[in-house]
C-alpha cells in the first residue's frame, strides 16, 4: 500500500523517502486557510494529499488574480525549494484537504543530501512555472468561457468531478467580475459540459470542456507527464 497519496512523494524510492518521512507532519487544511503570506518568510511546504490550493498574485489593497493551482500532484511554496525566502504572492486553500507538512529548512537539507529528490522537486518547479505562464497566456489571449473550461478541467484533475466552489472564488481565479462568471457558467451549462448549483459545479462532459478550452488546457499537464510521471523513479 502506498504511504502517501501525494504524487510527487509517491515517486520517491524507499531510500530517498526515508530522508524526508521523519520530517513530514500530517495536517488537515481548511477551506480558506492561508499557506503563506505575501513578502513573509516561507516556513512550511505542504505536499497535498487532497484538496486544492490557489496561488495568488497581488497583495493587500491591490487587485488580485490566481496564477496557479496545486493539488495532490504537487506541493506549495515552490519558491522555497529554489532558495527563495519569501515571495510577493500568497496562497490559500480553495478546497480543504489533508497534506503532509515539512519545514523549509528540513526539506532543503534533504535536497542537499539527495540528488534524486532535488531533481524531482526542481522538475516540478519547472512544471508549475509552465502552468503560471499558461495562465498568463489564457488571461491575455482567451475569453472567460475558455478560461473557465480550462480551470474546471484543472480542478477535475486534482479533486474529481464535483468542484465545491463559489462564484466569488471563480471570479478571483479568472480575474473578472462575478456577473461574467455567472454568464460563462450558463454558457458551459448550455453546452451540456457542466451543471452548476450554488457553490458546486458538477462536471458532465470532459471532452466538451476540452473542446471549449482549446489549446490553453494541457500544456503543463503534458510537461508533468513528460518530465515527472513517464520516465522517472527517484
Amino acid at each position: 500500500m502506498a504511504w502517501t497519496n501525494n504524487r510527487i512523494l509517491s515517486l520517491l524510492s524507499d531510500d530517498v523517502a526515508a530522508s524526508v518521512r521523519p520530517h513530514l507532519e500530517p495536517v488537515i487544511l481548511q477551506q480558506g486557510e492561508r499557506l503563506f503570506e505575501s513578502d513573509q518568510p516561507l516556513r512550511f511546504i505542504h505536499f497535498f494529499e487532497g484538496g486544492l490550493s490557489s496561488e495568488i498574485a497581488g497583495g493587500a489593497g491591490e487587485k488580485t488574480i490566481e496564477v496557479g493551482c496545486i493539488g495532490l500532484e504537487g506541493f506549495s511554496a515552490v519558491p522555497a525549494i529554489l532558495g527563495v525566502g519569501s515571495t510577493p504572492h500568497f496562497a490559500f486553500m480553495q478546497c480543504g484537504g489533508p497534506a503532509l507538512r515539512i519545514e523549509v529548512s528540513a526539506l532543503r537539507q534533504a535536497m542537499n543530501e539527495n540528488q534524486p529528490l532535488r531533481e524531482l522537486l526542481m522538475r516540478y518547479a519547472h512544471v508549475f512555472l509552465i502552468q503560471v505562464a499558461t495562465t498568463a497566456l489564457a488571461d491575455g489571449r482567451y475569453g472567460v468561457e475558455q478560461r473557465l473550461a480550462r480551470w474546471v478541467l484543472m480542478g477535475r484533475d486534482r479533486i474529481g468531478y464535483e468542484l465545491p466552489l463559489t462564484h466569488d472564488f471563480l471570479a478571483l481565479m479568472l480575474g473578472v467580475r462575478r456577473p461574467s462568471v455567472t454568464d460563462a457558467l450558463h454558457r458551459l451549462e448550455g453546452e451540456q459540459a457542466i451543471k452548476a448549483e450554488r457553490s458546486l459545479i458538477h462536471i458532465k462532459d470532459i471532452e466538451k470542456l476540452k473542446e471549449i478550452a482549446g489549446p490553453i488546457y494541457g500544456i503543463p499537464e503534458r510537461e508533468y507527464d513528460r518530465h515527472i510521471t513517464r520516465d522517472w523513479r527517484y
